[in-house]
């Protein structure tokens, strides 16, 4: 799984998330990193307001959160999501002794490989040179 760090460092570097069902998160407060949610329409759900979007926890009576703002919490992407955020640049996940290995295209075209030891964490390293290289989703820094 991806780490809080790892996670982090792609919030920082400008991936952006629009919540849907089944994407996982974490409340980035002592005593609750450790828990991990997950979106669902029957317990945790995104609300739409004017003032901002507020993840809801459903049925969680026996809880004292009853919700949280999105900007509060920290998006652990999943592997796939990783992959589909590299789009076109991606070229292949090899599996390494002891991890593994992303290949992506940069912007200059050449082709650069990021490895950790799994694949969610390889797909990070790889989105994130690609962000660091570009600034935010959908901006160029040059």
């Amino acid at each position: 799984m991806l780490t809080l760090e790892l996670a982090r460092r792609l919030s920082d570097a400008g991936l952006r998330w629009e919540p849907v069902s089944g994407d996982r998160f974490v409340v980035p407060v002592t005593g609750m990193e450790d828990d991990v949610f997950v979106i669902s329409e029957i317990t945790v759900d995104v609300h739409h307001f004017a003032t901002g979007d507020v993840i809801g926890f459903n049925g969680t009576t026996e809880w004292a959160l009853d919700s949280v703002e999105q900007e509060k919490v920290l998006w652990l992407p999943r592997e796939d999501q990783l992959r589909d955020r590299l789009g076109d640049a991606f070229v292949s996940l090899e599996s390494l002794e002891g991890g593994y290995a992303v290949s992506c295209r940069g912007r200059d075209g050449a082709v650069e490989r990021h490895a950790d030891i799994d694949p969610e964490r390889a797909y990070a390293r790889a989105l994130l040179a690609r962000l660091d290289e570009s600034g935010p989703e959908g901006e160029r820094t040059d």
